[in-house]
């Protein structure tokens, strides 16, 4: 079976492309994982974070937002002494204030997929490359998405940041055309 060659070689990569990537999420708590995971990947590479992923998921509350937004000094600094994420103070900071403002734009728009899938009226980008090396950082769309988001007091993100998150929770489908998960399930 052919996959995206970015997955290739490591086994929690190939999990990961096959089960999550691409696929679309609507799932508030979900996508609230996923904006606090790319925001730490910055810099980074995403194996790093997924390997981590488990560890985050224990550090900050199973992605509850309404619990990451109440967390203070004293959850910041049991943060930064956590070897099993990353101990970024701006980083960890701007989970805590992206947790607020989520719960903002939940509060306006009943949920934040529904603020997030309006910018595509509710259908994935399907996007049709041959090759990873086609595959651009940005796109007008996470332009766009980025301004509204730091409109809003977002902190920590950037255009490639949320191109990255739109691929990873199915709002752009950036399989490779040759790859098994391009047009499967829910992916049509």
């Amino acid at each position: 079976m052919r996959r995206c060659d970015w997955c290739l070689g490591d086994e929690l990569y190939m999990k990961y492309h096959d089960e999550e990537w691409g696929i679309p999420t609507y799932d508030d708590q979900t996508l609230f994982e996923f904006l606090v995971l790319e925001s730490m990947q910055a810099g980074l590479s995403w194996i790093t974070i997924l390997r981590k992923r488990e560890n985050f998921r224990i550090a900050f509350d199973d992605f509850d937002v309404k619990k990451v937004s109440q967390y203070n000094e004293e959850k910041i600094l049991e943060l930064l002494n956590n070897p099993g994420i990353i101990r970024y103070r701006r980083k960890i900071e701007a989970a805590i204030n992206n947790a607020r403002k989520f719960i903002e734009v939940q509060e306006e728009f009943g949920s934040f997929s529904h603020y997030l899938w309006r910018f595509v009226d509710g259908k994935p980008i399907m996007n049709h490359y041959e090759k990873i090396d086609e595959i651009p950082i940005t796109s007008k769309l996470s332009d766009d998405i980025t301004l509204n988001l730091k409109k809003r007091g977002f902190k920590f993100l950037g255009s490639t940041i949320i191109y990255s998150y739109l691929e990873a929770v199915g709002i752009i489908n950036n399989h490779i055309e040759s790859c098994m998960m391009k047009y499967k399930g829910d992916l049509k």
